[in-house]
């Protein structure tokens, strides 16, 4: 019986001090991407006015003309800086451009994308930056089939309880907007080895994730979109080389020969796992770089070199193992790899059977996501801002300059 009391009293215990107790609840904050649904009339009745210099926030794309160095605020606008000198860069102007991701410019005319218009502006006065030209209803993969309207997406903090969030997903607000090394012409600028823009033979080529689009811009101030090409899905940059454009997919890479610019035609196509793929080339080799991560689902990390001799039939002829490669530069005999968080890294590449034993430099500090060699200095762009280094001895690079970001965030 006394068994009895002693257990009926602590179970009633139990039940008084847990229903005194109060709840518990934890509270969870993300980043996500919220779906906007937007009418481009009402875009394209806002006017555009350049504004004074803003902080970076989200550097995406860069890009190098002249002497002034060009970098995309993902969906918002561009920023312009002069970088006469590199160790001292000048923060000058903003363009805002809704929508914009990419950006190209050719013999002082600037063409960025503003959701599903090319955009062409003069920027021979930076003083008096104007919009020439508006090319409509180009970038048409941005529709959404059911209302017509244009689909976006915003970057939007949420706070949860207990871990319940409903509407959206959760993902890095800087996933996919990643930032071509393009080799240089007489009147075109330079991008990184993410870029979708390129210019080439008096010809813009953009590409989307399926389709490359061409447009005659023979008159820079005056573009004109010839055609789009399907390319497949999973395409993700284009670097020129010569008369030829090579596109980067999440499952291989595209060779298209642009020697009738209006109309390129596919050579070959190399194969691989699927995987995050910039590229950039020389006359005899292909440089590519694999990773996996959040957008990149089943690749592998690796840094692969790519016979393209001959170019009905490209050939894989060594795959060195990487961390979590994103782009990369070729500057002469010297390769500039971007390795995500953990760095970024140098090699020696003249003998491609042996890259690995010779790297030059690792250095473990400097996150990066893309980079150009430019004329003056290595442009090296990442989560925490744009740094720029001297790469006279590619054997030590020497910090010149940084430009940091507003909040930097750990990226994938």
């Amino acid at each position: 019986m006394k068994s009895f009391y002693y257990s009926t009293i602590f179970f009633l215990s139990v039940l008084i001090l847990s229903s005194c107790q109060d709840e518990i609840t934890t509270s969870y904050t993300y980043h996500t991407m919220l779906p906007v649904y937007l009418e481009m009339s009402d875009v394209r009745a806002r006017m555009i006015s350049t504004e004074p210099a803003q902080p970076l926030d989200n550097p995406g794309k860069i890009y190098i003309y002249e002497d002034y160095l060009f970098i995309n605020e993902p969906t918002e606008g561009i920023h312009i800086l002069d970088n006469t000198n590199p160790s001292d860069p000048i923060n000058l102007k903003f363009i805002p451009i809704q929508g914009n991701v990419d950006l190209a410019i050719n013999d002082n005319i600037l063409y960025a994308d503003n959701y599903v218009d090319l955009l062409a502006f003069d920027i021979s006065n930076l003083d008096d930056i104007k919009l020439i030209k508006r090319v409509e209803d180009v970038f048409t993969h941005m529709y959404t089939h059911e209302t017509g309207q244009i689909i976006t997406f915003r970057d939007t903090v949420i706070t949860t309880e207990n871990g319940v969030y409903e509407g959206g997903w959760v993902m890095d607000s800087r996933m996919g907007f990643t930032a071509n090394f393009a080799a240089a012409s007489q009147s075109y600028g330079t991008g990184g080895s993410m870029a979708r823009f390129t210019l080439s033979n008096q010809h813009l080529y953009a590409v989307d994730e399926s389709t490359m689009r061409v447009f005659d811009v023979e008159n820079p101030s005056d573009p004109t979109f010839v055609k789009p090409i399907d390319l497949g899905w999973g395409i993700e940059t284009i670097f020129p080389f010569e008369d030829k454009l090579f596109i980067g997919s999440n499952s291989g890479m595209h060779i298209y020969d642009a020697s009738t610019p209006r109309s390129p035609t596919r050579m070959a196509v190399y194969e691989h796992l699927q995987a995050c793929d910039p590229v950039v080339v020389n006359s005899d080799y292909a440089f590519v770089t694999l990773r996996n991560g959040n957008t990149c689902r089943n690749g592998s990390n690796e840094l692969q070199v790519i016979d393209i001799k001959n170019l009905y039939s490209p050939k894989l002829i060594m795959a060195y193992p990487m961390l979590n490669p994103h782009g990369l530069g070729l500057a002469e005999d010297f390769l500039y790899v971007a390795e995500g968080n953990h760095g970024l890294k140098s090699f020696k590449v003249n003998d491609v059977m042996a890259i690995d034993q010779n790297q030059l430099e690792f250095l473990t500090s400097q996150r990066s996501v893309d980079l150009i060699p430019g004329p003056k200095s290595l442009i090296v762009i990442g989560p925490d801002g744009v740094c720029q280094f001297d790469y006279s001895n590619p054997s030590k690079l020497e910090k010149l300059s940084c430009i940091q970001v507003k909040n930097p965030v750990k990226f994938y």
